[in-house]
């Protein structure tokens, strides 16, 4: 099976950077390499569905509304996304969590709202530098999976991927080691056989996201268990991007 390995390029690229930085990034890209999933601000998402039309390339967005009222100034709602030509949407990162205060509920609504409008979701959990010092990683694992996956069915998590992104590693240069991924790795699918199946645990789809640059990628290549990779700063440059994602073939 293909890695993933997914962009999130956050606030930043504008609609005529976007096109820019795609007739470059295409020029090089070779579809069969992975499962590539380039998310994107809400304004770039036209004019990127535009360029990689017949590519093997799926468009993601960043953010969903956690219901379909109408009345929610200023809000994305699935439907919206699907007809737009976005297939997959992030969830639960901790950067919606902390500056926006998005907490289990609202994530667990978000989630079922994207599975309902035929969205594939991206679930971001992970660790707080404070969990990490105080031996917390699985337990704070634990807690964010089961709360944002209840009430789901077990084949609904055929269109789930969970990204294990430590708080304390986002942006900041500093890494897990790989026998710390996959320990989390390991915890995350342990978490999903116990509460849905061995078979949803093996099945289920676990990438890892980071401070990944093309200096420490080798270290997420291998390991075990880890079926990709969650880009952010590293994504907004197309040589460099492509230099990770040739990496983890």
């Amino acid at each position: 099976m293909k890695k993933i390995v997914i962009a999130n390029f956050k606030m930043n690229k504008t609609p005529s950077e976007t096109k820019q930085y795609l007739i470059s990034f295409l020029s090089k890209y070779e579809d069969y390499k992975t499962d590539l999933i380039l998310a994107l601000p809400y304004t770039s998402l036209s004019i990127a569905k535009f360029m990689i039309d017949k590519r093997e390339i799926s468009l993601g967005a960043q953010n969903l509304c956690d219901d379909d009222e109408k009345g929610c100034t200023g809000e994305i709602s699935g439907k919206m996304l699907a007809d737009s030509g976005v297939s997959h949407v992030l969830v639960g990162h901790s950067e919606r969590r902390a500056k926006f205060k998005e907490d289990s509920k609202i994530i667990n609504k978000k989630i079922k709202n994207g599975l309902k409008n035929r969205l594939s979701i991206i679930l971001c959990v992970g660790e707080s530098l404070a969990d990490k010092n105080t031996m917390k990683t699985l337990s704070t694992l634990r807690m964010q999976i089961e709360e944002a996956l209840k009430g789901l069915y077990e084949n609904e998590l055929e269109n789930l991927i969970i990204a294990y992104e430590p708080v304390w590693a986002i942006g900041s240069g500093k890494t897990p080691s790989p026998k710390e991924i996959e320990n989390a790795v390991r915890a995350i699918r342990k978490v999903v056989e116990e509460d849905f199946s061995k078979k949803a645990a093996q099945e289920i789809r676990v990438v890892y996201g980071g401070s990944i640059t093309p200096k420490n990628i080798s270290k997420f290549a291998s390991i075990e268990g880890l079926d990709g990779i969650l880009v952010g700063g590293a994504s907004l440059e197309s040589s460099v991007f492509l230099q990770i994602i040739n990496a983890m073939i």
